[in-house]
């Protein structure tokens, strides 16, 4: 499928050869009639027509009846004034930082239609359009900052209906193109729903296979076809040293050599380092509390977060270990508020079932070639995510 570059005033980057002329500029109101959701008692919730709310506007995926969790019970009279059909475009109404507000998503449902709530927005094609196509353009870096620019509020963003109705939009005013664009962007979201599956069943099945690991029901066996030995039990704490960082996130650097590993999964840098170990480090609190990484090498640590060195076990069977089991102990840990955290007990004396060194390696050799599959696409599916955003802002203005 060919396209052609350009370099015209208010045509796309990148655009199919049989089109030509300039897009127009347009309010989104000429295209779509805005209303307000449904707002219900509690006891209206959980029963009745298929709900959409802000979950399923933020979901990657577009809405379908089968992918609606919610539902509310109104009188028909209710619903047919608020029902979303086909080609409906739903917007946030509201969120706490202004980069989420008026965030969208389309309905796609032939057979079935639904209904909405409070907190979201319905856009209504009013005119014969491509809604896929409109889906799409919202979704630009361009449309997204002229929405959360004309939200209101201070420790909430709101954007209401006259808001959506005069966002300014380049539109091809030719259907048969908004159909093939949507056609096309269509067909690179097949391949990231496709990237996307197929990772979540290689987790699946890590997860499955770890079960039947770490229960002993599935055992491997030695070089000579050999039975490896009777499992052991070891607190974590005889197995490692366990200490934690000495630092606040405030010793972060933009440019630092050196990683500083904190309660969130990403990795930072700074200017010096306190450990130079192969070690794991484990999460403390926050939202990410009970998370494993492997380090080897030279690092520094948030003060809540755990660096356990010094194994003379499989580093690597302790990691799977605990990615399978430590999730499970937090569960039962003390909580603070509603944040759950690790105390140093509760590692220190946490029981591992450890075989021979020998089954250890052959578990994480195993596990780990499952791991490499998953980052691999990983990999693929974060490609296809950023290729799909570059033709976002090609094929639109």
């Amino acid at each position: 499928m060919s396209m052609t570059q350009t370099q015209h005033h208010n045509v796309p980057a990148l655009r199919f050869p049989e089109f030509s002329g300039e897009w127009e500029t347009k309010n989104l109101g000429n295209f779509f009639t805005f209303k307000n959701g449904v707002n219900a008692n509690k006891s209206q919730y959980g029963h009745g027509h298929k709900f959409i709310n802000v979950l399923d506007i933020i979901a990657d995926h577009p809405i379908t009846s089968d992918s609606i969790i919610g539902s509310v019970s109104i009188s028909e009279k209710e619903f047919k004034t608020n029902e979303v059909v086909f080609g409906d475009i739903l917007f946030q109404r509201s969120s706490e930082t202004r980069e989420e507000v008026g965030q969208s998503n389309v309905y796609l449902d032939k057979g079935r239609s639904a209904t909405f709530g409070g907190f979201v927005i319905r856009g209504h094609p009013e005119t014969e359009l491509n809604s896929e196509y409109f889906d799409a353009l919202l979704k630009t870096s361009k449309a997204r900052k002229d929405i959360t620019s004309r939200s209101g509020g201070s420790t909430r963003y709101n954007v209401g209906q006259a808001s959506l109705s005069a966002v300014l939009v380049n539109v091809s005013t030719t259907l048969l193109e908004q159909q093939k664009i949507a056609s096309f962007l269509s067909s690179v979201d097949r391949k990231i729903t496709q990237l996307r599956q197929k990772k979540t069943l290689l987790q699946q099945y890590k997860k499955g296979m770890m079960q039947k690991l770490f229960s002993q029901e599935l055992r491997f066996k030695g070089a000579q076809g050999n039975d490896f030995p009777d499992w052991e039990r070891k607190r974590l704490g005889e197995l490692a040293k366990i200490t934690t960082g000495k630092l606040d996130a405030n010793a972060m650097v933009p440019e630092g050599p050196y990683r500083f590993y904190t309660c969130a999964k990403q990795h930072f840098q700074i200017d010096e380092y306190a450990f130079d170990a192969d070690a794991l480090l484990i999460s403390g609190n926050g939202a990410n509390v009970g998370y494993v990484h492997h380090y080897n090498g030279k690092f520094n640590a948030y003060q809540r977060t755990y660096v356990l060195d010094g194994f003379f076990e499989t580093i690597l069977y302790v990691k799977f270990y605990l990615d399978f089991f430590l999730k499970r102990r937090i569960g039962i840990e003390k909580k603070d508020g509603n944040t759950p955290y690790i105390v140093m007990s509760t590692l220190s004396e946490m029981l591992i079932s450890l075989p021979c060194p020998e089954e250890q390696q052959k578990i994480a050799d195993f596990l780990s070639s499952i791991d490499r599959k998953i980052d691999l696409v990983t990999t693929e599916l974060d490609h296809a995510k950023t290729f799909k955003k570059g033709l976002l802002q090609q094929m639109f203005i």
